[in-house]
């Protein structure tokens, strides 16, 4: 305003003013670093798996069935029960996950946080949240609030009279949002479909790892791809975009039939005049969104996704009621008042329309969106919806399985399972493994590894190659199982299979003799290897080793679901897929993100790792010593040392030259030159180049590396 000063703090304090925003080549480290602790307000004495488990369960179930059917004033319900509105917010809470980096998904509570909590297709589910604020009050500590949104729709459904297939309590809140995903490149909210595919025709061009057919929302546009309805066109894209969350063609008919047998969609008014969304919304809109100019703004009121209906005769109760609908009419355009494209009955007897929502007098049209039909038009899944239509029982039962790992894909193995609702039936997709044998002398085997002639460095590529598979997004692969011997892991270029296989027959017989899995001989081959190479470097240390890893069989692996595991890159072994165009020091930060590891971790694992020789293919990539097999701070001495230049010799390959001689001493890759360029990286690098480190080396790569075997164990 006219007169006052323009400038009166000196801090960046709006997310706009980016103080590297000069430098857009700038490796974004801080995704390596969310969630610290400073921005928790429990403090690091906390563990909410812990504090769950004295939860009342049965209290707060109750607590929320009465909340169905409690309808507040500020925010009325449909026909007097909330559940479609929690229903969705779960749906779109877990809907989030894709397969491709195991991303997204129910597990954190991100739904708080921008951009989800400001996404088109999760508008008014700010509303939903805060009808549970009364409950989250009451149970405080013992309620994440991730717990939370999927139990709100897991009850939900129990009210409206579906028996459910099981619910785990377990998932932790973030206190700030998830920054790591990447959600698209567009720069702005539902833009045209075609910034997100090479093909729009082929929607397997889709650009990985994105789920989504645009920018803020979950799947599919309900009018049709690019809002032009065309059914064929959209079920190709509603098989791509549920395949990317693991759902094959049952689960998604089951899913989307499920998911539009209750509530409706909301479109009675102009979307144009809506307020700005919660994170763009004015102060004293308490932070909800979508502010609604129109009558009481709610109720018949309420506009989120632009179209209007139910698309069931009873949508507060659970029945065959869609497919019902669906087949028994025929099936025309039409526009909703707010403008947006829906599907409604030629023709359909009074007694078959749901009554309107918030007068008991009236009834409305039914609808269906164009992924609606697509369950009709398109032949595969138009057999399996009528399969449904003849077997509720059957359709009840795959619904209640499909939606339990909908809402639980990204929780890990079952043994992470808390609560009394908790399934105890194996689920391939849970990647089930059986537990190992923990009962053994541990020194013994070791000594057996070490007299096995396997080098050091072929022991710890194994156990990297077994443990780097985790994912720390959806709690996915890693060492237990040892499934680096099955299909397709032993497959996997990354894995070197001919190296990879002589190694394993060398340490499966062991392990087998000594009646103990191969799991846990693999990742100790690599312990005994770092130990015996912090002994050569003049350390002795014993590597904490965790027992009781199984092995699964290939029956208990889902080779598909693991494909999406396989490494493109490993800038930890110096290697990138020649027909990957990604930039490598990126990849090996998306790498490094995934299983958990802090900028530091990072760096001195990558030092430990090159002076251990671990190269792919053998490679002398970046591997800055003399003494090779000894873990020493060479890499990093060498890196920093200003007698040598860098001289780019193409094709992703640098020359280390001397300054005086100019003679060639070591060659790199930009993966090993980045942590001496890039300024934070070698701010790390500089203290374990220092005279006064080198055994803060060796303890702080020891730890890291420990982090790694055992990220998968509970």
């Amino acid at each position: 305003m006219s007169g006052k000063c323009p400038f009166m703090h000196g801090a960046t304090t709006t997310q706009e003013n980016s103080v590297t925003k000069w430098w857009p080549k700038s490796l974004n480290l801080d995704i390596l670093h969310q969630h610290d602790s400073k921005t928790n307000p429990y403090g690091n004495d906390f563990n909410y798996k812990e504090s769950v488990k004295s939860l009342d369960f049965k209290s707060l179930e109750k607590d929320m069935h009465d909340l169905m059917t409690e309808p507040q004033d500020w925010w009325p319900a449909d026909w007097g029960h909330y559940g479609g509105l929690m229903i969705r917010m779960a749906w779109h809470a877990a809907g989030t996950y894709r397969i491709g980096d195991g991303r997204g998904g129910a597990g954190t509570g991100n739904l708080r946080f921008a951009p989800l909590n400001s996404w088109p297709d999760n508008g008014n589910l700010d509303k939903a949240r805060r009808l549970l604020w009364p409950i989250k009050k009451k149970y405080g500590n013992n309620i994440s609030w991730a717990d939370l949104f999927i139990l709100a729709g897991n009850v939900a459904y129990e009210s409206m009279g579906l028996k459910m297939f099981g619910f785990s309590y377990g998932r932790a809140d973030i206190w700030h949002p998830e920054k790591d995903i990447y959600w698209g490149s567009e720069n702005e909210f539902l833009a045209p479909s075609e910034e997100r595919y090479s093909n729009l025709e082929d929607p397997s061009t889709l650009e990985q790892p994105l789920g989504a057919t645009h920018m803020g929302l979950i799947y599919v546009n309900p009018e049709g791809v690019n809002g032009k309805p065309d059914p064929l066109k959209t079920a190709l894209h509603v098989r791509e975009t549920f395949a990317r969350m693991a759902m094959n063609d049952e689960e998604t008919v089951a899913l989307t039939a499920g998911g539009h047998t209750v509530g409706k969609a909301h479109g009675n008014g102009d979307d144009s005049v809506l307020g700005a969304e919660p994170e763009g919304a004015n102060i004293e809109d308490q932070g909800f969104g979508w502010i609604n100019p129109k009558g009481n703004g709610n109720g018949a009121d309420t506009v989120t996704s632009g179209l209007e209906g139910a698309w069931t005769t009873y949508p507060t109760k659970w029945d065959n009621g869609y497919f019902d609908m669906l087949f028994n009419h025929d099936w025309e355009l039409r526009k909703s008042p707010a403008g947006a494209w829906q599907w409604e009955p030629t023709s359909i007897d009074e007694n078959k329309k749901p009554i309107d929502a918030n007068n008991p007098d009236v009834r409305q049209n039914p609808i269906m969106t164009d992924a609606d039909m697509a369950m009709k038009k398109d032949p595969i899944y138009r057999e399996i919806s009528l399969k449904f239509k003849e077997d509720q029982a059957y359709f009840s039962e795959t619904f209640a399985r499909a939606w339990f790992k909908l809402t639980h894909r990204d929780m890990g193995s079952k043994s992470r399972y808390i609560g009394p609702n908790a399934p105890s039936e194996d689920l391939i997709w849970q990647d089930p493994v059986p537990k190992g044998n923990s009962n053994y002398n541990v020194e013994e085997l070791k000594t057996i590894i070490s007299k096995s002639g396997l080098s050091i460095s072929d022991r710890v590529c194994i156990a990297w190659d077994s443990a780097r598979t985790f994912r720390g997004s959806d709690l996915r692969g890693g060492a237990n199982g040892g499934r680096i011997r099955l299909a397709p892991q032993k497959d996997w270029k990354a894995n070197e299979p001919t190296r990879l296989a002589e190694t394993l027959s060398i340490l499966e017989p062991i392990a087998h003799e000594f009646g103990v899995s191969v799991a846990d001989t693999i990742v100790l081959a690599g312990n005994t290897a770092v130990e015996e190479a912090a002994k050569a470097a003049g350390y002795s240390i014993d590597l904490p080793f965790k027992t009781g890893r199984g092995d699964a069989s290939q029956e208990m692996t889902d080779e598909n679901s693991f494909n999406n595991l396989e490494p493109l890159a490993d800038g930890y072994r110096n290697w990138i897929n020649k027909d990957h165009s990604n930039n490598a020091e990126e990849m090996m930060l998306d790498k490094t993100q995934l299983l958990g590891l802090t900028g530091p971790e990072m760096t001195v694992l990558v030092g430990g790792m090159r002076v251990l020789d671990t190269n792919y293919g053998g490679s002398s990539d970046g591997v800055f010593t003399n003494q090779s097999g000894v873990l020493s701070n060479d890499f990093f001495v060498n890196l920093m040392d200003m007698n040598n230049k860098w001289n780019d010799a193409g094709n992703n390959k640098y020359e280390i030259i001397d300054r005086i001689s100019g003679n060639v001493k070591w060659t790199a890759t930009a993966v090993d030159l980045i942590f001496g360029s890039n300024s934070i990286l070698r701010s790390y690098s500089e203290v374990y180049a220092q005279d006064d480190n080198k055994e803060k080396f060796v303890n702080d790569f020891v730890s890291a590396w420990t982090k790694v075997m055992n990220a998968d164990m509970i």
